[in-house]
């Protein structure tokens, strides 16, 4: 049986970011204890992912950074390349793996974290608390009870929504035999790939050098493809649109996001609080996560470092999943041209306050005119149909 004030279920971005931040007190704050539970090597631990998100100046990862740009191009249907610079901003790139090298660091030795391999079995409410059970390494049962825990682990199940779309992705890391990248641009949205004919496709170039770089193929649709399919479509991507000539395929990355205007509850009991992608930090229109799972950490640590009931904020403005859902819909309705809507969104509005809006950072002025430069009765009709549709599982 072990105790403490804050458990810290998986060791995910949500998690790792919050143990972070508990790891770095501010002077004078009261103490406490904390610990993380990360699941073991093996099915529930899963497989080395790439976060991308975009901060004013440094950060407190950098260290973990892989690779920092300043300017994202897009590319047209037709070919065309729009480019921008988003300073003063930075597109940073971060590997789990590395991301979880530098929290281990900061928390190795302090004397209020501990750090266990266990897998969580069941999380459940008590008086004034919660209690965890799991096994560990070994397989020998563990108890841990808790005053407040933060479940990072995945649902099951997408809750019902008006509308679901996956956000599913297959990526290769690459280098190849002569240099053909630009090192401080991110091909950030590249639609000169086979459009479906409801949501989007599009190519997605994180350069690392310019021999090396993660080249993905990015879908928004209702379904995934299969593994053949992916590798096919990565295969003309290099060959026919980036003819990148002789490379080698170093690994490989692949991934499934739930973009839906669902609605995801931050507390499943009195003490028991989801956070990440479980508590709703994906952005539903665009898939990103980091950036607000990093506000919900602040919030917490600051919370539970004033003595404060430490309950999630939201992660996204009620504004922002409103739009958010409006574009989903039109989207999946097909009444909108994903590839046209976000290349025509790249050639007239800043990509730097494209980037705040999807931080919800922007002014209702700043919101008014990006509507603007959206295909307007379409998007109105979708608005208007969200009113009358019902919540239904998702598939």
């Amino acid at each position: 049986m072990l105790k403490a004030e804050v458990a810290i279920v998986g060791a995910g971005a949500a998690g790792l970011s919050l143990a972070h931040r508990l790891a770095r007190p501010a002077p004078g704050s009261r103490r406490v204890n904390v610990v993380v539970l990360d699941a073991p090597p093996g099915p529930l631990r899963p497989p080395e992912r790439t976060w991308c998100f975009w901060e004013d100046g440094p950060g407190p990862y950098d260290a973990a950074v892989t690779a920092t740009w300043r300017r994202l191009r897009v590319h047209s249907p037709a070919g065309r390349a729009l480019e921008d610079d988003i300073a003063p901003l930075s597109y940073k790139m971060i590997r789990s793996a590395d991301f979880e090298r530098l929290v281990e660091r900061e928390v190795a030795g302090h004397r209020d974290i501990s750090w266990l391999e266990a897998a969580v079995e069941t999380v459940d409410a008590r008086v004034e608390g919660a209690e965890i059970h799991a096994r560990d390494d070994r397989g020998r049962p563990l108890v841990v009870r808790a005053r407040w825990v933060f479940d990072s682990r995945p649902l099951g199940s997408v809750p019902a929504a008006r509308t679901t779309l996956l956000q599913h992705f297959h990526g290769w890391f690459v280098r190849t035999e002569r240099p053909v990248f630009d090192p401080g641009t991110v091909e950030f949205m590249d639609f000169r790939v086979p459009q479906p004919a409801r949501g989007l496709a599009f190519g997605y170039v994180l350069p690392t050098s310019p021999r090396e770089a993660l080249v993905e193929y990015t879908g928004f649709s209702r379904a995934v493809l299969s593994r053949q399919a992916y590798e096919a479509e990565l295969r003309s991507y290099t060959e026919d649109v980036l003819r990148l000539g002789p490379f080698e395929v170093v690994s490989t990355e692949t991934g499934v996001i739930p973009m839906t205007d669902a609605r995801f509850a931050r507390r499943s009991a009195p003490s028991i609080f989801r956070i990440g992608a479980a508590g709703g930090a994906t952005r539903p229109a665009t898939g990103y996560t980091f950036s607000a799972v990093q506000r919900q950490a602040r919030a917490i640590a600051e919370a539970l470092y004033a003595g404060r009931r430490p309950e999630p904020p939201p992660a996204h403005s009620a504004r922002s999943l409103a739009m958010d859902a409006v574009l989903l819909r039109a989207l999946d309705s097909g009444r909108v041209d994903g590839a046209a809507f976000f290349s025509r969104l790249f050639a007239h509005v800043p990509a730097e306050r494209l980037l705040r809006f999807l931080d919800g950072r922007t002014r209702w002025g700043e919101d008014l005119a990006l509507g603007s430069r959206t295909p307007v009765l379409p998007m109105l009709r979708s608005a208007a149909e969200l009113f009358w549709l019902p919540r239904r599982p998702f598939p």
